[in-house]
């Protein structure tokens, strides 16, 4: 749709919020910007939207009432139950995100595949861009996964973009259709949110709601609520398991990845070949392997691509191996599900770091892999007591509170043996001590370092 001369309210300023002033700013609108914030908080934002002519209420909600407004952009981050966006619903002004912004602006020859789920969309999401890349294609990632998508699509005036899609943006679509579209899976998260599963469940499938009988949706065939997922949508359905050969679809057999569609089996790769580190990490392969297959990438591309590719930051990635200790950050694991797929990962004795902010899950049965697979618990955070007492119910007692992650990192690194894995994998979001998870994974990567230079100067 056009937008010169449309007035339009950006509310919140972070990174996805300055990225629709940006755009909306090229096509001419009138903009205005509103964030919680204290001006003294943003005041880099503020500064940068004063010198494009926009009007900015910091700390102080706008007036919506007889100002016109042709339309709301709201971050992800901002709940829609807050009183102002309740208070635009009831004046009818239409409220979208920057995600279907940035769908309504892209070029007609530039497709978006899509990726939603619980955990390993991010995998899922790097795994499939990168397949694209491999391939010699004109693509690019962004959404959920770090760069907002609407400066993307002003980049590109053809392509593919490989989009990770959370339900925080999911609830503020109106056209949103992506070509390729893929759901992992579905377990409990972001309850202090949306409130019930079955809210959870409607507003992830608001993926596929809007596909027609000339797109296609992969969905988990192990995933029971994701597998219900056909009913909802005109699109083709795409199945893949990890755990039973499918008539269609694509799985595991003998060790290797094979595709069947329209009867016809073929060989995708053997799984000895690929990099990637544990079995839930098999489901994250699947799926990125059937969009890229259903997009038209070639088998050996694909199958290069699979011994090549080691994984993004943040979600059991490698820092480094240190007299006998390795250490892991899985900052990325934000709920408990998440947790649980990295205990899971490993044989040795792991030392647990945990902790950060819970969003409303059940810690009942992380707490009883913990007790089993962990050697000793370190927690932190505004979650340790409910984790802790998640835990001692199975009995398990190793456990050290701290009041920091640098604390955390220490007494870790105190507590591992040659032979252990340093685990950092929270169950919990990072928003009581840090702006995001990839700053509490950096934190804990640089203290990692610090600890072997430490040691190194010793030796």
């Amino acid at each position: 749709m056009p937008f010169t001369g449309k007035r339009v309210l950006i509310i919140g300023l972070a990174r996805s919020g300055m990225a629709a002033v940006l755009a909306l700013h090229q096509r001419g609108a009138i903009l205005s910007a509103y964030d919680a914030k204290d001006s003294s908080e943003i005041e880099l934002e503020i500064k940068n939207l004063v010198d494009l002519g926009v009007p900015v209420f910091a700390g102080v909600d706008p007036p919506l009432a007889g100002q016109n407004w042709d339309m709301i952009v709201v971050s992800p981050g901002v709940p829609q139950d807050t009183e102002l966006i309740k208070k635009a619903y009831t004046l009818g002004i239409p409220v979208i995100g920057e995600l279907e912004l940035a769908y309504q602006i892209k070029s007609d020859r530039v497709e978006m595949y899509a990726i939603t789920g619980t955990n390993g969309k991010t995998t899922s999401t790097a795994l499939l861009h990168y397949i694209l890349e491999q391939d010699g294609r004109k693509t690019a990632m962004g959404g959920n996964i770090g760069t907002a998508l609407c400066g993307l699509v002003d980049k590109m005036p053809s392509g593919e973009i490989v989009v990770e899609v959370s339900s925080f943006q999911l609830e503020t679509t109106a056209t949103f259709k992506p070509h390729i579209a893929a759901v992992l899976n579905i377990t409990p998260d972001h309850l202090d949110r949306h409130k019930t599963m079955e809210a959870y469940v409607k507003t992830k499938s608001r993926i596929c709601s809007r596909q027609n009988s000339d797109d296609y949706l992969i969905l988990n065939y192990e995933d029971e609520r994701v597998r219900r997922f056909n009913e909802m949508t005109a699109a083709q359905i795409r199945y893949f398991s990890a755990e039973r050969t499918l008539d269609e679809g694509i799985f595991i057999d003998n060790n290797c990845i094979f595709m069947v569609e329209n009867g016809k089996r073929q060989k995708v790769a053997p799984l000895d070949d690929v990099l990637l580190r544990g079995k839930h990490n098999l489901e994250n392969i699947l799926c990125a392997v059937a969009m890229a297959w259903i997009a038209g990438v070639r088998e050996e591309v694909i199958q290069k691509s699979l011994t090549t590719f080691n994984g993004v930051r943040h979600r059991l990635e490698p820092v480094a191996q240190h007299r006998g200790v390795l250490y892991i950050n899985d900052s990325k694991g934000t709920n408990p599900d998440s947790t649980i797929k990295a205990l899971e990962s490993f044989d040795e004795p792991i030392v647990l770091i945990a902790g950060g902010r819970a969003k409303g899950g059940d810690y009942s049965t992380v707490a009883r892999l913990m007790a089993n697979k962990v050697k000793d618990l370190v927690l932190l955070g505004e979650a340790k007591e409910l984790i802790k007492t998640a835990v001692m119910d199975y009995g398990f007692q190793n456990i050290h509170e701290v009041e920091d992650l640098v604390s955390a990192v220490t007494k870790a690194s105190e507590l591992a043996e040659a032979g252990d894995v340093v685990l950092l994998s929270p169950a919990c979001a990072s928003w009581d001590m840090f702006p995001s998870y990839e700053h509490r994974g950096d934190l804990f990567c640089e203290q990692v370092a610090k600890i072997i230079e430490r040691d190194n100067k010793l030796a």
